[in-house]
C-alpha cells in the first residue's frame, strides 16, 4: 500500500490548499468526477455564464418597453454550451496535469478503510489503495433526488447534467423552488423554454428574507408556470415526455424534468466511521473552528462540512486548512460571520445577514429600512418596478442584515457585506462617504437612512 505524506479529496477548493509551503512533501490528489469540481464544471460558474446569457436574450425580448424595436431571430444552444465548456474544460484539464507533473492523482470515489487509510475505486475500472499522515476531505456535495423522482425509472436531469444536454426542451419541468432552481429556470426561460416549476414551499426562495421571497415569487410567476405548495406524488413518462402528478390533482407535462431540490454532503459515500470520522444529524463532516474533523490528522472543508454550501465559504475554509496544515503550531479558526449569497436569476438577489423574519423569532429588537429602485434615478432609467435594498440594524445601528432584490444585486451588497464586516453602523455606512449619483448605489444609501 502507498503512503503519502499529504491526501487532498476533492479538486475544488481542495486544489488551492498545495502550494510552495508543501514543496519537497509526496502529495495526492483524489477527484470522483472532473478536476475542477462543482464550482467550475456544473456550478457557479457554468450557471453565471449561462445565466448572463440568457439575460441578453430577455433584454432583446423586452426591450420594446424602452421604444427599441427588437427580436430574437434563433437561440445557437450547441454555440451556448461550446462557448461556455470550451473555456472551462481547459482549466480543469490544466488543473489535473498540473497535479500529475507534481504528485499523484487518482480519478475515482476514495472511501476510508481505517485510520488514515483509504482505497479508491477509480472511473477506468481499477483500484488502488493509500495512507498518509494528513487528509483532507473537499470532497462536496451532489443533488438530491425525492424518492417519486428517484423511484419512478423516469429519466430526469439535475445540475450536473442539464447543461452539457444536446438540445434545449421546448418544455422544462422543475422540481424545487431554492437558488439553484431558480437560476436554472431563468437560464432555460430566458433561451426560450417553457418552464413549469414545482416547489413544496408556499414561496420560492423560502429560505431567504420574506420581502425577497415574495417578490421574487411574484416575478416567477409572471415569466412561468408556477405551483408553490405543491408536492409531486409521482412521476410518469420516459423519455421527451415527463408527467409529474401533484398532490392536487394537477399534472404537470414536459419533455425534460430537471431535479433541484437540494443537495447531500458526499461524506455518506466515504464510509466515514471507519476513518474515524464523525458526522451531524444531516450529514455534514463534524469539525471544529479549525477545520479538524474527529479523526486524529483528518481534516475538512466546504460543502462536505459547511453549514453554508457556497464557494466563496469552501474557499475561506480552504485558505484556513492550509494554514493550519503548514502552521501546526499556529492555528487559525474560520470566520463565518457574516456570510453574504446571491442568486444570479431575474430578478438578482444578493443578502447577508440576518432576514426580518430570524430577527423576530430571535427577538431581537430591530428596525429596516426599506428602499425601492423605483425611487431612485438610476432605478427610473432601468424602469424597474419591483427591485429594492432593504437593511436590517439594530438600535445602537449596526446592521444585522441586508437583502437587495433587482438589477445588479449581486454587487450592490457588496457595500453592506463590507459594512458588517468592518462594524460600521447604517449612519457611519451612509454618512462616510460620497455617493455618486445618479448610480444605482444610491438605493443603498437611501436603504440606509431609512433604518436610523
Amino acid at each position: 500500500m502507498t503512503h503519502h505524506d499529504l491526501a487532498v479529496v476533492g479538486t475544488g477548493s481542495g486544489n488551492t490548499i498545495v502550494d510552495e509551503r508543501f514543496a519537497g512533501l509526496d502529495v495526492v490528489h483524489v477527484e470522483a468526477t472532473r478536476f475542477g469540481g462543482t464550482c467550475l464544471n456544473v456550478g457557479c460558474i457554468p450557471t453565471k455564464m449561462l445565466a448572463h446569457t440568457a439575460e441578453v436574450a430577455e433584454s432583446v425580448r423586452t426591450a420594446s418597453r424602452f421604444g427599441v424595436d427588437a427580436r430574437i431571430d434563433g437561440v445557437r444552444w450547441r454555440d451556448i454550451v461550446d462557448r461556455v465548456y470550451g473555456r472551462l474544460d481547459p482549466i480543469g484539464d490544466d488543473g489535473r496535469a498540473y497535479r500529475s507533473e507534481h504528485g499523484t492523482v487518482h480519478i475515482g470515489h476514495a472511501r476510508f478503510t481505517g485510520p488514515r487509510a483509504m482505497t479508491v475505486e477509480l472511473a477506468d475500472g481499477g483500484r488502488t489503495a493509500f495512507t498518509a499522515d494528513r487528509i483532507v476531505l473537499a470532497a462536496g456535495g451532489r443533488p438530491s433526488v425525492p424518492p417519486p423522482v428517484a423511484e419512478s425509472g423516469v429519466p430526469f436531469d439535475t445540475s450536473d447534467t442539464i447543461m452539457r444536454i444536446e438540445e434545449l426542451p421546448r418544455r422544462l419541468a422543475v422540481l424545487g423552488g431554492g437558488y439553484i432552481a431558480a437560476e436554472l429556470a431563468h437560464v432555460f426561460g430566458g433561451l426560450g423554454c417553457e418552464v413549469t416549476i414545482v416547489e413544496v414551499a408556499d414561496t420560492l426562495l423560502g429560505g431567504m428574507d420574506e420581502t425577497v421571497a415574495e417578490r421574487f415569487t411574484a416575478a416567477a410567476r409572471e415569466r412561468f408556470d408556477v405551483h408553490t405548495g405543491r408536492s409531486v406524488e409521482r412521476v410518469t413518462g420516459g423519455p421527451g415526455e415527463v408527467t409529474l402528478h401533484l398532490d392536487d390533482s394537477t399534472q404537470v407535462h414536459a419533455d425534460r424534468l430537471l431535479v433541484a431540490a437540494g443537495r447531500t454532503p458526499n461524506g455518506d459515500r466515504m464510509d466515514l466511521p471507519a476513518g474515524g470520522v464523525a458526522t451531524h444529524d444531516d450529514g455534514r463532516v463534524r469539525v471544529d473552528r479549525h477545520r479538524r474533523t474527529t479523526a486524529e490528522g483528518v481534516w475538512a472543508l466546504g460543502d462536505i462540512s459547511t453549514p453554508h454550501p457556497l464557494k466563496h465559504v469552501a474557499n475561506h475554509e480552504a485558505q484556513v486548512v492550509a494554514h493550519n496544515l503548514a502552521h501546526p503550531d499556529d492555528l487559525r479558526a474560520v470566520d463565518h460571520d457574516p456570510v453574504p449569497a446571491a442568486v444570479f436569476a431575474n430578478p438578482q438577489v444578493g443578502m447577508v445577514g440576518r432576514t426580518g423574519q430570524q430577527c423576530r423569532d430571535e427577538g431581537l429588537a430591530h428596525r429596516i429600512g426599506l428602499h425601492e429602485y423605483a425611487d431612485v434615478a438610476y432605478g427610473w432609467a432601468l424602469e424597474e418596478r419591483r427591485g429594492f435594498c432593504k437593511v436590517i440594524t439594530a438600535p445602537d445601528g449596526s446592521l444585522l442584515g441586508a437583502h437587495v432584490l433587482g438589477p445588479q444585486a449581486a454587487t450592490l451588497i457588496q457595500q453592506l457585506v463590507q459594512a458588517m464586516a468592518l462594524g460600521l453602523t447604517a449612519q457611519r455606512t451612509a454618512d462616510v462617504q460620497y455617493w455618486i449619483h445618479p448610480a444605482l448605489s444610491e438605493v443603498v444609501e437611501n436603504a440606509l437612512r431609512d433604518a436610523q
